[in-house]
Parts: structure tokens; C-alpha cells; sequence
């Protein structure tokens, strides 16, 4: 953090730092707050008792909001202090299945729509009060129906313009499914972020005597959604990567698709090396799961299955079955959204703490400067691979 302390006060806030994480997010969110308490508690400015600086060092960013619910089901937000003036921060993790209300006597699940409209009234109640309003949705609402295919509808466009329209300058996603749609809100800012760092540091530290070179190592892409993730990675470690492409018989179709014939592969031989399977999302893990196993048929050695968001709509079981089988060695995702405590007990999972990135980044935009260097962790990672590669030598 010392490296951007200096650079972090040669600009004045944009205002007094709130911090806003609705209650899908709150855990995250009090992570994200900690560090932010701390890092302000530590630096020291000759300009720091001027108004300029009026509630820079607190003891919490948060901001108390309130999301009750009538017995119909209705909602509504109240904010519980002052926002005028403030630089304020939501976060909402749309994925978390965890909370529940009640309507007409029965409990109802709160689904990402649910989270949406908490959103929504959160910025309503601000009421165009502060003088900036920054949404941060780890998972991006809709971001599956981010396209137009025939007649149907274009949910994650419109809800981009929905909330640029309630005053939102600028929304903060993490590994979009597919950031063209940013187009749909040109003139707002719009950052996807990807948390390779996080993934390969997690890794590092709880994997032993992998050799991240060309010889040794690969990054694979189960899909050719996710192989603009694994080049990248390739590139940045100097390995080879290798893709699996479904060829899908489109003379059926079967639950609205058409079924996949089979798993055809591209790229060099894997006999024996460990390697990396990244994807953005693992949604019921039949993919990765599939994938997997042709790796371990055509020889691969240890396989890391790295995913910024686990959803795990299907449960855990199948993963529990093809880890006793041997089929992957470890499982990584974010905590970006909501993670059972199931999931954290599980022997082979690796969390990956995205906390500390999140309150940097709010940071820097809360000085009105360039988030450039924080979204391109090239020399993060060969940093981080260079000393674990030290061991070797």
C-alpha cells in the first residue's frame, strides 16, 4: 500500500468517502471498509485538518441504510445519516441466495431481481443528494442476456441505462461475461476487472512444487467463451494454452439448446504438465467438471480449476465426486458473491480474498485518479511468480 500512499494525496477527494454494502454484501463490504479505515488511520498530510480533508479518517466509511419489507412483499430503502456532499460507494452481490423475506405469511428467496431493486431504492433514497453515486456489482445483473439473439429481451443493457439514468456515474463489474455491453451506457464510466493476481497468488500459496514454465505448465480454456482469459494468462506466464470447443448437433435441441455431440481439443500435447482451468463463472459445474476429465485422459498432471464466480446452482456433490475421483487437485474462486459455509469447509477449495483490490480501487477513485495501474497486474504476477520460482533454483 505504501506505493500509492503519496500518490493517493496529490489530489483532493471528490468528497467524503460513504461506503454503502447492501446486506447481500455486507461481509464483503465490512472487509472492504477495514481496509480503508486502516489505510487513512496511517497516512499523515499537512493538509489533513483542512475541510478539504473533513471525514477522511474515520472509523467506519460505512453508511447506515435500512432495505425493510412490507408484508406484501413491497420494499423500501431508508438512509439513517446524511449522504449530501458524500462520494458514495454500493455494493451488491446480485447471486446471494442466502437472504430471504416474507410475504403474505409464506418465506420468499430473494433472487438477483430482488437485489436489483434493493439497489435501486438505495439510490432513490440518496435522492441525488451526493455529489457521487458509484455502483460496485461483483457479478454483473443479467450479464448472461447481455446480447440479442431473435425476439427476446435485452435485460442487461437495460439495466445498465437504468441506472445510469437514476444518476449512477460509475458501475465497477468484475470478469464481465461480455464487456461489449458497456456500449450500452457510452458516456458513464464502465470498468470490468479481472482478479488474475488474486487467482495465481492464491494458488502459489497453497500449491507446492509447480513449475510455472512452458515445459511444465498450461492455462485451458473449457470453452471458447472464456479462451480470451486464458491467452491472456498464457501470455503473462509464457506457458501454452490449450482450448475445448463443444461441437453441438443442431438437429435437436433439448431444454431450449441444442445438446452437446462432443468436446473437441486445441492445442499443443499436455502429457504430463499441471495447468490452470479458468472460466468466469461455474454455474452448475458440468463444464469444467467434463473438462477435466478429458484432461486426465489425455495425461494432464495436477489441474487447478480457477473461477471468479462460484455459483454452484446444482450443489456441491459432483465436486465432491470428481475430486475422490481425482479429476482436479484444487478449486479457486472469488468471494465476490456469496459463499456457503459448505463451500468453505471443502478440502479442496481455495478462497480468494478480492477485498483489499476493491477498497484500492475505491480508494483511488475517491482521489479522482487513474485506476489504469490497478486493472493491469502484469508485474504483479511475474513478481509473485519470480519469488515463488526462486525455490527452484
Amino acid at each position: 500500500m505504501a506505493q500509492f500512499s503519496t500518490k493517493d494525496l496529490s489530489t483532493l477527494p471528490v468528497g467524503r468517502l460513504g461506503l454503502i454494502p447492501l446486506e447481500s454484501c455486507q461481509s464483503l463490504g465490512d472487509k472492504v471498509n477495514d481496509w480503508l479505515v486502516k489505510w487513512r488511520k496511517e497516512r499523515n498530510h499537512r493538509e489533513m485538518d483542512s475541510f478539504a480533508f473533513e471525514g477522511y479518517q474515520r472509523d467506519s466509511f460505512i453508511v447506515g441504510v435500512q432495505t425493510p419489507r412490507f408484508g406484501s412483499g413491497e420494499g423500501k430503502c431508508v438512509i439513517t445519516e446524511s449522504v449530501r456532499g458524500d462520494d458514495i460507494y454500493l455494493m451488491v452481490d446480485v447471486c446471494n441466495y442466502s437472504l430471504t423475506y416474507r410475504i403474505s405469511g409464506f418465506t420468499n428467496l430473494m433472487s438477483p431481481d430482488d437485489h436489483f431493486q434493493d439497489l435501486k431504492r438505495v439510490i432513490g433514497a440518496i435522492g441525488g443528494k451526493a455529489r457521487r453515486v458509484n455502483v460496485i456489482m461483483p457479478y454483473l445483473y443479467e450479464s448472461r442476456q447481455s446480447k440479442r439473439v431473435g425476439r427476446e429481451s435485452l435485460d442487461c443493457a437495460t439495466a445498465l441505462q437504468e441506472l445510469t439514468g437514476m444518476g449512477v456515474e460509475n458501475i465497477i463489474t468484475f470478469d464481465a461475461h461480455d464487456a461489449r455491453v458497456q456500449n450500452a451506457t457510452p458516456l458513464h464510466g464502465f470498468e470490468t476487472v479481472q482478479p488474475s493476481y488474486q487467482f495465481i497468488k492464491a494458488l502459489l500459496n497453497h500449491a507446492e512444487g509447480l513449475r510455472i514454465d512452458n515445459e511444465h505448465f498450461m492455462i485451458i480454456s473449457p470453452d471458447e467463451g472464456s479462451m480470451g482469459r486464458a491467452i491472456y494468462l498464457a501470455n503473462i506466464l509464457g506457458v501454452d494454452m490449450g482450448m475445448y470447443y463443444k461441437r453441438l448437433d443442431y438437429s435437436r435441441i433439448v431444454n431450449g439448446r441444442h445438446p452437446i455431440a462432443a468436446y473437441e481439443f486445441l492445442g499443443p500435447k499436455l502429457e504430463g504438465k499441471d495447468m490452470i482451468l479458468i472460466d468466469d463463472m461455474i454455474s452448475s459445474g458440468n463444464t469444467v467438471i467434463e473438462t477435466a476429465a478429458l484432461l486426465k485422459k489425455r495425461g494432464a498432471g495436477r489441474i487447478y480449476i480457477c473461477a471468479t464466480f462460484g455459483l454452484f446452482t446444482d450443489g456441491l456433490e459432483k465436486f465432491d465426486e470428481a475430486y475422490g475421483q481425482g479429476l482436479f487437485d484444487g478449486l479457486l474462486t472469488t468471494n465476490l458473491v456469496y459463499q456457503s459455509p459448505e463451500l468453505l469447509e471443502k478440502p479442496y477449495y481455495i478462497n480468494c480474498d478480492m477485498s483489499k483490490y476493491i477498497a484500492l480501487i475505491i480508494d483511488t477513485l475517491n482521489h479522482d485518479l487513474s485506476v489504469s495501474h490497478l486493472l493491469n497486474p502484469v508485474d504483479r504476477i511475474k513478481n509473485c511468480v519470480k519469488n515463488y520460482m526462486k525455490q527452484y533454483e
